[in-house]
């Protein structure tokens, strides 16, 4: 047999979907191995484990690993609860890696930063798929691959405070000054935010969870101020649709985070592009045209982009605007689509005129922000069957979901499943809306986030 046909499937992320398509190819007996840039499992959502998800766990378990995990004792957790993040990693993603099918085939600190074909660059073009796939480390070792599935995510690549896509001029001499989204504002990183004043750019869902964290942290510590700076006019999407909305928890999150800034106790600035970052007396100075937003931190929660950098050999068809296949562009556009819209979709959508290698999870999506977790699972599923030359179970793509799409309810507010909505119902209607002068002590709630964190500024289901 050639070098091509015995060398493993390598799966780059050991996060859900990458963990997903772990035990699918373990369920199959195709040899794998799962690599991990981090120190252990879900490195990244280790770094927002004190968020909870909008979906109940019933959507955040792979089928496989499900499986898996049942045959050797495991529990699931009540399927009607809202799990953390650090619930996902503890109770299912933790236990999954210890299973005798895949607690050897894991390699952490395993930083993936050049995929190509042995011997080949992306031009030559004679005898190319008979050639296995070199994926290179950061450490320098290299691995052979027969496929490679790519589900390493968005989360190492934020997008930039630069409101025209580039970074804003001196963004990056201010870096001390800017925090990755999701602080953990009320635990591990107060100390930060407590009595001073934070600037949280982006319209997503990680910015509203932001900044109802910091409501609750101003009601609790006097001086804490809160400033909200978005591109838009109108921050209806943000808001939600209230009471209306067919997803309750965000029409909560949104409902909530809109009592804040109409009280004054969220200070909005909208229409601020932001065209330039410095620092002054040991504050970050935001600037657009003759505005200028000061504050202590500035949280950037503008979203996250794919790294296609490290597949740079390979020979990808990718959409020119959201960086996702061009297959899979139009089904999940958000200018035309809400999560709840997506249709399911798998190998076929994924594929590359590159065979062998597959992006999974929200890595696939590009900069469209209508991901969801269990629409990875699929992904997974159907990859893995291909891989495994079932293609009648690759083609059969079926995604069980509620009808407006799984993210969850009331239940991050203390609600019951049975109360729950779906995900991204109708689109809400527009509010006008005024901040008043002046900031206060505020009152909010911990949100909590869709299964996966894609978090762009004009998104649905972040």
């Amino acid at each position: 047999m050639s070098e091509h046909q015995t060398a493993p499937v390598v799966v780059i992320g050991a996060g859900p979907v990458g963990l997903a398509a772990a035990a699918h190819l373990a369920e199959r007996g195709l040899g794998f191995v799962v690599l991990e840039s981090g120190p252990g499992v879900a490195a990244a959502i280790g770094e927002w484990r004190h968020v909870k998800l909008f979906s109940p766990w019933r959507y955040d378990l792979d089928s496989a690993a499900r499986r898996l995990l049942e045959a050797n004792g495991w529990s699931a957790p009540d399927l009607g609860t809202l799990p953390t993040g650090g619930d996902l990693i503890d109770a299912y993603l933790e236990p999954l890696t210890k299973l005798p099918q895949l607690n050897d085939k894991i390699r952490y600190d395993a930083e993936v930063v050049a995929i190509t074909r042995v011997g080949f660059d992306r031009i030559r073009t004679a005898g190319r798929e008979d050639a296995p796939f070199l994926v290179r480390l950061a450490d320098g070792t290299e691995l052979l691959a027969s496929s490679v599935v790519d589900a390493s995510g968005t989360w190492r690549k934020p997008n930039v405070l630069g409101g025209s896509g580039i970074p804003a001029r001196g963004e990056a001499s201010a870096a001390e000054h800017i925090a990755h989204a999701l602080p953990d504002v009320l635990g591990a990183h107060r100390d930060r935010y407590a009595g001073r004043r934070t600037a949280v750019v982006g319209a997503g869902h990680s910015a509203a969870t932001t900044l109802l964290d910091l409501g609750r942290l101003a009601e609790e510590v006097p001086g804490t101020e809160i400033v909200w700076v978005v591109r838009g006019t109108d921050q209806a999407r943000t808001y939600g649709g209230g009471d209306a909305d067919e997803l309750p928890a965000r029409g909560a999150l949104g409902s909530r985070l809109k009592k804040l800034v109409q009280s004054g106790q969220v200070e909005l600035v909208s229409s601020f592009r932001v065209e330039s970052v410095g620092t002054s007396d040991g504050r970050i100075e935001l600037t657009s045209g003759d505005r200028t937003v000061t504050a202590d931190t500035v949280v950037n929660s503008t979203g996250f982009r794919p790294d296609h950098d490290v597949v740079a050999e390979l020979r990808l068809d990718l959409d020119p605007v959201l960086g996702s296949t061009r297959a899979l562009a139009p089904l999940i556009d958000p200018n035309q689509h809400s999560c709840g819209t997506v249709p399911p979709h798998g190998v076929d959508e994924l594929a590359h005129p590159e065979p062998g290698y597959y992006a999974i999870g929200a890595k696939s999506y590009g900069r469209a922000p209508t991901f969801l977790l269990a629409t990875g699972y699929e992904q997974a599923r159907s990859v893995v069957a291909a891989l495994a030359g079932d293609w009648e179970a690759a083609r059969d793509v079926q995604l069980d979901l509620p009808e407006t799409g799984v993210c969850s309810s009331n239940l991050a507010f203390g609600g019951s499943a049975d109360e729950a909505g779906g995900c991204c119902g109708p689109a809400p209607q527009a509010v006008e809306l005024t901040a008043p002068t002046g900031r206060g002590l505020a009152t909010g709630i911990s949100g909590g986030l869709l299964t996966v964190i894609e978090d762009k500024q004009s998104g649905c289901c972040n």
